[in-house]
C-alpha cells in the first residue's frame, strides 16, 4: 500500500452514473422512489468516485444527506478487491459500532454497481487539518482522539476475523489477511540488496533475518481485530463524538500492534509524517492502551506489548524504505505535494532509522547499530539536517 495522495475530481458521466445507480438501490431498499440532487464531489481517487447528495424525494427515514462512493477501478486477476474490502468492512462496523461510533453506518450497498451508500458524517476538519493547521490544542486533542477511536475500534471488533471473512465470502472475494503483506515481504526479502546497492550499507545475516521474523505479525496467530490498514490523518475527521474513521478499501483484520505503531513511527505508510511534540506519544499509547486491556488484559504488561510494537516498528521501517529510497540516482523529493505539507522522503527515512535506533539501543544493540548507519548513509547521501523531521506545523509555534 504505497502512498496514494491523488484526489481528482470526478468527470461528469462518472458523477451522473453514480447518481442514477444510487437512486436505483435506495429506490429498491425503500420501496419507493428515491430521487438524489446537488451532488458534491469529495475528491476520491483514481479508483473511485466520493459524493456527498442531498435526498431530495425522502419516502422514509433517510437522512437529508448522504455520502456515495463508487468504485471504478479495473482488478487484476490476484489483487485485493478494495469495493469488497470496503463494504465487508462497512458492514462489519455498522453491526458492531460501540456507543461513540468509530466510522460511517453502512445504509445500502450494491455490489454490481460497486456502489456503497452511507452515513454522511459532515464537515468536520481532517486530523490532517488539524496537525497542518496552527492551533497545537486542536491537534493535541485531535490525536489524543484519534488513539482513543483506534482503540475503541479493535476492542469492539476483536474476535470478529470469522464474521469479517463471512462478509468477505458473500461478496465474491477472499479474506486477505492484510492486502500490504505482499509489500512487506517483498521489502523483507529485498531491502538488504536496496542498501546495499544505494547506500553502500551491508546488513547483517542475523539482522535480515530478525527482520524477516516480524512477517509473523502479517498474518499469524497475536492480537488480531479490525483494522482500516490506511490510518493516514486525512483519512480521520476529528468530530465533537470523537475520531471517525473513512476509507476502508484495505480493511482487514490483522495484529493491532501494526495500527499502534503508527505512533511510535509516525504515520509511517502516509505523507503527512511530521514529527510529534515530545511526550505526544506516550500520551497516545496510554489512550489506546486504555481502550484494550479489558478485552486483552496482556497488554496492560510492558513486557508483552512493547517488545511486539519495536517488531511493528522494524517491519514499518523496512517496509517505507522499500517504498521511499530514491533509486538509481533518481533525486529526492516531497513524499507528497510540497514540503509546506510533506517532509522530503530523505528526511523522513532518516528520521524511521534513527528512531529505530532509539528504540532498539537498549534490548537489540546490534539491530540498533545497524539502524544507525542506514540513518548516517541516508542523512549522508539525502544532506538530511538536524533533526530530520520537524514537528507537525501545528506544535512549531507552541
Amino acid at each position: 500500500m504505497p502512498v496514494d495522495t491523488e484526489s481528482p475530481l470526478s468527470s461528469s458521466g462518472d458523477i451522473d452514473h453514480t447518481m442514477a445507480a444510487a437512486e436505483r438501490l435506495l429506490s429498491r431498499w425503500c420501496g419507493a422512489r428515491v430521487r438524489l440532487s446537488d451532488p458534491e464531489d469529495l475528491g476520491g481517487s483514481v479508483r473511485s468516485v466520493v459524493l456527498r447528495v442531498r435526498v431530495a424525494e425522502n419516502p422514509f427515514s433517510l437522512p437529508r444527506t448522504v455520502v456515495l462512493k463508487r468504485n471504478i477501478g479495473n482488478l487484476s486477476d490476484g489483487d485485493a478487491d478494495p469495493f469488497a474490502h470496503e463494504a465487508a468492512s462497512c458492514r462489519l462496523l455498522t453491526a458492531v459500532q460501540p456507543a461513540d461510533p468509530v466510522g460511517p453506518e453502512l445504509i445500502a450497498h450494491d455490489p454490481g454497481e460497486r456502489l456503497l451508500v452511507m452515513e454522511d458524517l459532515g464537515r468536520a476538519a481532517t486530523l490532517a487539518e488539524k496537525l497542518l493547521g496552527s492551533d497545537p490544542k486542536a491537534a493535541e486533542r485531535g490525536l489524543l482522539a484519534w488513539a482513543r477511536s483506534l482503540g475503541r475500534l479493535h476492542a469492539v471488533t476483536a474476535g470478529r476475523e470469522a464474521d469479517f471473512g463471512a462478509l468477505m465470502r458473500r461478496l465474491g472475494a477472499r479474506p486477505w489477511h492484510d492486502p500490504v503483506a505482499p509489500d512487506a515481504r517483498r521489502a523483507l526479502a529485498e531491502l538488504p540488496d536496496l542498501l546495499a546497492g544505494e547506500l553502500g550499507v551491508t546488513t547483517p545475516d542475523a539482522t535480515a533475518e530478525r527482520a524477516r521474523a516480524t512477517a509473523r505479525l502479517l498474518g499469524g496467530p497475536g492480537f488480531r481485530a479490525f483494522s482500516p490498514s490506511d490510518l493516514c490523518p486525512d483519512n480521520n475527521l476529528v468530530t465533537n463524538r470523537g475520531v471517525r474513521f473513512l476509507d476502508f478499501e484495505w480493511g482487514c483484520i490483522r495484529d493491532v500492534t501494526l495500527d499502534v505503531a503508527y505512533i511510535r513511527v509516525p504515520f509511517p505508510s502516509c505523507w503527512c509524517v511530521f514529527a510529534l511534540p515530545s511526550g505526544m506519544a506516550d500520551a497516545m499509547l496510554a489512550e489506546w492502551r486504555a481502550q484494550v486491556v479489558g478485552v486483552w488484559p496482556a497488554l496492560a504488561d510492558d513486557e508483552v506489548l512493547l517488545p511486539r510494537l519495536r517488531e511493528a516498528h522494524l517491519l514499518w521501517t523496512w517496509l517505507s524504505t522499500w517504498w521511499l529510497m530514491p533509486r538509481g540516482g533518481e533525486p529526492d523529493r516531497p513524499i507528497a505535494f510540497d514540503e509546506s505539507v510533506s517532509p522530503r522522503r530523505g528526511r523522513a527515512l532518516v528520521d524511521r532509522w534513527e528512531r529505530l535506533a532509539a528504540a532498539c539501543s537498549a534490548t537489540e544493540p546490534a539491530l540498533a547499530e545497524h539502524a544507525a548507519a542506514v540513518a548516517e548513509a541516508l542523512r549522508s547521501r539525502f544532506d538530511v539536517p538536524t533533526p530530520a523531521l520537524p514537528p507537525f506545523p501545528a506544535f512549531r509555534a507552541a
